[in-house]
């Protein structure tokens, strides 16, 4: 049982033998899950599609989190010129 909670077939899956972990570790949330479900498309559920479906989800929030980050530094950065 242990082996299906820490280390299951498809984290190595990979051609590159790496576990994804050891990249995404590095990386923010949201990045960090589209390159895991990237990296692991089509290995631990059949449909690719639906792999890569789910990284796009958590680039576009990424998207989304940034600009509404830039937005709250510009207008805190008009306030302080005034």
């Amino acid at each position: 049982m242990a082996e299906a909670v820490n280390h299951p077939k498809h984290y190595n899956e990979n051609p590159s033998g790496i576990e994804c972990i050891e990249v995404v570790r590095h990386l923010n949330f949201n990045v960090g899950n589209a390159i895991k479900y990237c990296w692991r498309a089509g290995f631990k559920a059949k449909d690719p599609i639906e792999d890569l479906k789910k990284a796009i989800w958590y680039i576009e929030d990424e998207i989304g989190r940034l600009k509404t980050m830039n937005t709250k530094k510009y207008a805190a950065r008009r306030r302080n010129k005034k």
